[in-house]
């Protein structure tokens, strides 16, 4: 597995998308999605400078979170559950997957309780797939509204996941809302700060940055496939 060839190449076609879209490529986040893969395939990437990784579950990211460097920036990118909030305050940098206000009241009492506030995404399911988890997109304002409410918790932007598709361009309909659901919540929300839209995985991230993503959850373009 070529793990420095593939992040090398993935960074300058992203550079790429990102000029011929009339953006700056330094401002668009790689998040290297490492689930499943072994702490040993991670220090490659971290070795070239991929520094920003995303784990999915709590108890596989606390296990890496102690083999592997202090200076690593976590990201926290799969579904939450309550019960588990308490072990990961103080070690991720940003969670992308608020979906829920028993998760906001959740993160905001572990949070205040050690003095911190965490950084939140709130993840909208744009689609309205069943499968998946997020706000629909009707109820984002209200919610992003009462977080200001909760001092533990800084509201940061919007993270989706788009339908699996063989053609990324029948996904750009979902970037494209989740931007335009940025914009509402900033013209509705006084204070909100929408710096962050998490969106594009490895098969559509193109068409994501296109259409306004500054941050790319990416595995399978950088590790191989991996079983689920």
């Amino acid at each position: 597995m070529d793990v420095i060839g593939n992040l090398n190449r993935l960074e300058e076609h992203i550079a790429v998308a990102a000029r011929r879209a009339g953006r700056n490529p330094g401002e668009i986040k790689l998040v290297a999605v490492t689930k499943t893969v072994p702490v040993e395939i991670i220090r490659e990437a971290l070795a070239c400078g991929a520094n920003r990784l995303g784990e999915n579950r709590v108890q596989e990211f606390l296990s890496k979170y102690q083999k592997l460097p202090p200076s690593v920036e976590w990201h926290m990118i799969g579904h939450l559950q309550t019960n588990k909030v308490n072990k990961i305050i103080g070690k991720v940098n940003l969670i992308h997957s608020l979906d829920r206000w028993a998760l906001a009241e959740e993160l905001h009492q572990a949070a205040t309780e050690v003095g911190k506030v965490v950084k939140v995404l709130v993840q909208v399911n744009v689609a309205g797939e069943k499968s998946k988890y997020g706000l629909a997109p009707s109820e984002t304002v209200d919610f992003i509204t009462s977080t200001a409410d909760l001092a533990g918790l800084s509201v940061e932007g919007l993270m989706t996941i788009a339908p699996w598709s063989a053609n990324p361009e029948e996904v750009r309909p979902v970037f494209r809302q989740l931007k335009e659901i940025a914009r509402k919540v900033e013209d509705k929300v006084t204070g909100s700060r929408m710096d962050y839209l998490s969106m594009g995985m490895s098969g559509d991230w193109e068409v994501a940055v296109e259409e306004g993503a500054n941050i790319l959850r990416i595995g399978t373009a950088i590790f191989g496939e991996r079983d689920r």
